[in-house]
């Protein structure tokens, strides 16, 4: 039998095709996790460390303290960092609970944001399915605010670690940031000067999801008071005498509504009455009514004149004087950072959404069916990283966005709340309370820890991030629409607080 040869040719062929049947076959191999990341997401990681920032965020959750009133929640996060060697400065900006925590010395200056104020009238029991107050009327946390000052605290002391265990160069800021419910504190922080040497800002925000985005977002708002005084009389006896503040409130307000059929969609206007009169038979000499007027940043300053002729209209009608316009805050639309982002999202890619137990997927699904909403449970997935919408149509405000033109930013958002829920609503201050809200905490300050680290050590990031901003800075330079003579609003929510505190401290 003769023995039958392969041709050198096929032979090479056959060897090609394993190679890359094998190469096809292959797993690509993985790139080693940075010491520094991987330290601050081991720390973080610990179950120690979310029983301490879980238990932090739940004190601050039982606080409920009204904005520019949260002492006891500033305190307590100012007192952590500065237990765990942060140099804090306290009662910053003419805020008593402004704070700003620094570590370190030298560029890069990494911020980190943190807010930690409580809404009106939201009183509810934690991770019950139902609207149960703690105390009838009493504030809440329906913004996850406790969660979002501890996860900056918490990433900032797991940073400030990596930082002395590899002796990296650079400076981490933790901006306590009052009063975001009503956007009253970051134009009189920046005024202050206390972000001037900042060169990137990390922000975070609680929620449902687990993502990031790019790109100009919500409205900009002035929130303003106004302040009607006329003249007392006996309502029966001689009301010809009297000249109704109420009533140039009330006529105020009816112009103003008159006014919504001619705003664009992505216009909001929304008030309360502050004060109209204390009896019937008195025609009130004096009234107030609080607005918030939400625009785009090119729209902001026609709008509010628009809503001040209202005010005028109402005066002019009426005989009364209308005081000279409060201005409690005004604050920019928020211009997120696409290269922040970008940091942001495989960070969030790489700590994933947390693991949820059974009793919380429970707790889930009954608040969904207690809503009407999906009955889906708890989210799996993180989400991809988000561009600014087609179709701008408006929406809330937040004074970050003041922040965002002054140095690059962008925000965290992380889970913890129940997909469904309604913001500023008991429901979600039922969710940001327990296990769930620990877990999503914390996912979040590994993500903002990750990302810090990330700005601390790989300077060519930063520079992408400081490039696109000064670029957006030559067409969009900041200018603050927030009056000089302005002060910030602390007396506004001072005797809300005076009456809930005792109530709502026990608990």
């Amino acid at each position: 039998m003769t023995k039958r040869t392969i041709p050198a040719r096929a032979v090479l062929v056959a060897a090609i095709f394993l190679m890359m049947v094998r190469a096809a076959g292959a797993t690509a191999p993985k790139v080693k996790m940075p010491k520094e990341k991987k330290l601050v997401l081991d720390l973080l990681a610990a179950p120690e460390t979310i029983e301490k920032y879980g238990k932090i965020s739940d004190a601050i959750w039982s606080y409920a303290e009204l904005g520019l009133q949260e002492f006891k929640s500033s305190k307590l996060l100012a007192d952590t960092l500065e237990g765990a060697g942060f140099k804090v400065e306290r009662g910053l900006a003419g805020m008593p609970t402004c704070f700003l925590a620094t570590y370190g010395e030298g560029s890069p200056v990494i911020g980190l944001l943190g807010e930690f104020d409580a809404l009106p009238m939201l009183s509810q029991k934690g991770r019950v399915a139902k609207k149960e107050p703690v105390v009838e009327g009493a504030p809440g946390h329906g913004c996850g605010h406790n969660m979002m000052g501890t996860a900056a605290a918490a990433a900032a002391i797991a940073v400030k670690e990596a930082m002395v265990k590899f002796s990296l160069k650079g400076t981490i800021k933790v901006f306590g940031s009052p009063a975001e419910e009503i956007v009253a504190s970051r134009p009189y922080m920046i005024r202050a000067g206390l972000f001037k040497d900042v060169d990137a800002v990390i922000d975070n925000h609680a929620g449902d999801g687990f993502g990031t985005g790019y790109g100009t977002d919500g409205n900009s708002i002035s929130s303003a008071i106004f302040t009607f005084k006329g003249k007392t009389a006996h309502s029966a006896g001689e009301p010809w005498v009297g000249r109704s503040a109420l009533d140039a409130v009330e006529i105020m307000d009816v112009a103003a509504n008159f006014l919504r059929e001619h705003l664009p969609l992505h216009h909001r206007l929304h008030y309360v009455i502050l004060e109209g009169g204390e009896a019937p038979n008195v025609v009130p000499d004096r009234a107030s009514v609080w607005y918030y007027i939400r625009s785009t940043d090119e729209g902001l300053a026609d709008m509010f004149e628009r809503v001040v002729n209202c005010a005028r209209a109402g005066a002019l009608a009426t005989g009364t004087e209308l005081e000279p316009v409060r201005i409690i805050s005004a604050v920019h639309q928020s211009h997120s950072n696409k290269a922040a982002a970008e940091i942001f999202q495989n960070n969030i890619e790489l700590v994933g959404m947390p693991s949820w137990t059974d009793e919380e997927q429970t707790f889930a699904k009954a608040l969904q069916k207690e809503l009407k909403a999906e009955e889906k449970g708890m989210p799996s997935q993180v989400e991809k990283l988000k561009g600014p919408g087609e179709i701008f149509v408006g929406g809330g405000s937040t004074d970050v966005g003041d922040v965002t033109l002054i140095a690059p930013t962008a925000t965290i958002d992380f889970p913890g709340g129940v997909p469904g829920t309604i913001g500023h609503h008991w429901s979600a201050v039922a969710c940001f309370y327990g296990s769930a809200a620990w877990k999503g905490l914390i996912a979040g300050a590994k993500a903002i820890a990750a990302s810090a680290i990330d700005l601390l050590t790989r300077p060519e990031e930063l520079k992408k991030l400081r490039a696109e901003f000064e670029e957006m800075a030559k067409k969009t330079p900041y200018k603050p629409f927030l009056p000089a003579d302005s002060q910030p609003p602390t007396d506004l929510n001072e005797q809300l607080m005076r009456r809930w505190r005792p109530l709502i401290d026990p608990y």
